[in-house]
């Protein structure tokens, strides 16, 4: 059996091709499943966030037949061509695999080295995977090592200096383009907890007026009355945009939230002030041909990539210290996953227990 991860992320291709192989959460037991009847993984796992999408997958198959039939997998379950996905995808088999199971989960392979946001969605990725019971002993006691590192990482080093979420990120965005947020009127779209961070990092900064606006306008309250902003009903928040001065958009609309027609209305009823528009989502929410527009600024969780760069030269002493610890707790867990059973019938004892789930 091998361990490999396949997958694509934002340091193998931009956001344009990371949001066609997506997976909506309501699409992944489903692909999980399909993964298994074909044969090509005995356990999988599948994770898809905004900056990466991976899978992650005990095989019955060698490590070059194993992402050959992953790729094939997720070509034709994305229904994208093969030039568009193969120059993307990266593979790592058995202790590498493990090594970078364990710096995705402590935010070192994040676009904001050291963010925390990522150890939650892995977590909610792997209960996802054990609630369509695709997972076994690997992957089970694999994934809990991998959290048990996080904390471990995130407890005993500095690597979490400083800004580490991309919502924080953005947040410095529109601080230097305004030079400051005090006085400035912000819409939320969206009331996930990426937009969750975001709007505190915002109030943190000065904001003087919070609105938040979702499909759910009882999500939008609760978000809103939590952080003593306002909630919008999301057939109205157009009527605020003419005050706004900063958007931020970070929904799981399948299509743009705001295309290029629609703001070219909506800005007219507003002054000719600069309106700054981030779009922290994928698939992305905004149109990026609005940037085109006068006075219209669209930044994308790409264009967050030269600030993450700023706390990647910060935190670079303590990325020594990180990657020495994960690569000895990679070895640990491979020797132990390679040690034949117990003579006897009896298992492996590092192995016999199931899900004990992801704190």
């Amino acid at each position: 059996m091998s361990l490999i991860v396949v997958g694509l992320s934002h340091h193998t291709c931009p956001v344009s091709v990371r949001e066609k192989f997506a997976f909506g959460q309501e699409e992944i037991a489903p692909s999980l499943a399909k993964m298994q009847q074909s044969g090509l993984a005995d356990e999988c796992v599948l994770l898809s966030t905004c900056n990466r999408v991976e899978v992650y997958v005990a095989s019955p198959f060698s490590g070059s037949e194993a992402f050959e039939r992953i790729h094939h997998f997720l070509q034709k379950d994305r229904g994208c061509e093969e030039e568009a996905l193969l120059p993307s995808l990266y593979s790592h088999v058995d202790s590498d695999c493990i090594e970078h199971l364990f710096k995705v989960a402590s935010g070192l392979d994040s676009l904001v080295l050291g963010e925390t946001e990522i150890l939650g969605q892995l977590k909610d990725a792997y209960q996802c995977a054990v609630g369509a019971k695709s997972t076994g002993k690997a992957l089970n006691k694999l994934f809990q090592k991998a959290f048990h590192v996080a904390k471990h990482i995130r407890s005993n080093t500095g690597i979490q200096r400083g800004s580490t979420s991309v919502g924080s990120v953005a947040v410095e965005l529109a601080e230097r383009i305004f030079d400051g947020l005090e006085g400035k009127r912000v819409m939320v779209i969206g009331a996930g907890d990426t937009s969750e961070k975001t709007a505190r990092s915002l109030l943190s900064r000065g904001a003087s007026e919070l609105l938040v606006t979702n499909r759910s306008i009882e999500r939008a309250r609760a978000l809103a009355d939590e952080l003593d902003g306002r909630a919008v009903a999301f057939e109205d928040w157009q009527e605020e945009f003419h005050h706004l001065d900063i958007v931020i958009s970070s929904t799981s609309a399948p299509t743009y939230v705001l295309n290029r027609l629609k703001v070219q209305q909506l800005i007219q009823h507003r002054p000719a002030t600069p309106l700054l528009l981030i779009d922290i989502a994928v698939p992305r929410d905004i149109d990026p041909e609005i940037n085109e527009l006068e006075n219209v600024y669209v930044y994308n969780i790409d264009h967050l990539q030269s600030i993450a760069q700023d706390y990647l030269e910060q935190r670079q002493s303590e990325l020594t210290k990180c990657e020495t610890y994960i690569r000895s707790k990679a070895q640990e867990w491979l020797e132990a996953w390679k040690t034949p059973p117990k003579r006897g019938g009896g298992t492996d004892s590092y192995f016999q227990a199931g899900p004990s789930g992801a704190s």
